[in-house]
């Protein structure tokens, strides 16, 4: 019997808000994680440079998650001077966690949607499970693929769980969609709301807004 999956939830976090907890929680629940660990990348290899520093960030993450016992935070991306690939990541877990821990990468849906590009991205299918966490009211997954990447697609049904039992099962190699709540809350909005004076609260968490207004963060477009 395999021990409870961890969750594996990376980003910019440029800032890390309450869409990204909500996330979190839901896989939390809906697949029986143990903990979900969030990595705030370093310098992340397929998006424009932060607005934020690493050291930053990270800060704006360990403040979110402070009093959470089922959230942490794992800082190996930032200490990194080159860039930041999943596989990689999924790797160093992978070698200390054991070949029979349950990994499970999360992604919202228009990542998923652009698995395809990432970096040896067939190889994180050995490493992890990946859960996929669809929008309420937007276009359900499955509907979606139909115009997906072929070798995704392909990927896609040969993989798809029809539950979250499936992940407590193997270490890796499954895709399973969650259902989340449409949270309308984006990183990108909130930077627009302190370049132009606008109040963020209740985007974040107080200590988080806190800590961007005290240090005058994203003031300029």
């Amino acid at each position: 019997m395999n021990s409870a999956p961890i969750g594996i939830l990376g980003g910019t976090f440029d800032p890390i808000h309450h869409g990204h907890l909500r996330i979190a929680q839901e896989a939390l629940e809906q697949c029986g994680l143990a903990q979900v660990r969030f990595l705030p990348s370093g310098i992340p290899p397929h998006r424009a440079a932060p607005r934020a520093s690493a050291q930053q960030r990270l800060q704006m993450v360990l403040l979110a998650l402070h009093g959470h016992p089922d959230f942490v935070v794992d800082a190996r991306e930032v200490t990194r001077a080159d860039p930041c690939y999943t596989v990689d990541t999924l790797t160093a877990l992978r070698t200390e966690l054991g070949d029979q821990q349950p990994l499970c990468l999360i992604l919202g849906g228009d990542a998923f949607l652009q698995l395809h590009t990432w970096h040896e991205w067939h190889r994180l299918f050995a490493l992890a499970h990946i859960v996929v966490l669809q929008r309420a009211g937007g276009l359900p997954l499955g509907n979606a693929m139909n115009n997906a990447d072929a070798a995704l697609k392909a990927e896609y049904r040969a993989r798809l769980a029809p539950g979250a039992q499936a992940l407590h099962e193997a270490p890796g190699g499954a895709i399973f969609v969650a259902d989340m709540p449409a949270l309308e809350i984006s990183a990108t909005d909130i930077r627009r709301r302190c370049a132009i004076g606008k109040s963020i609260r209740y985007l974040t968490p107080q200590a988080v807004t806190d800590f961007i207004n005290s240090n005058q963060l994203y003031r300029s477009c």
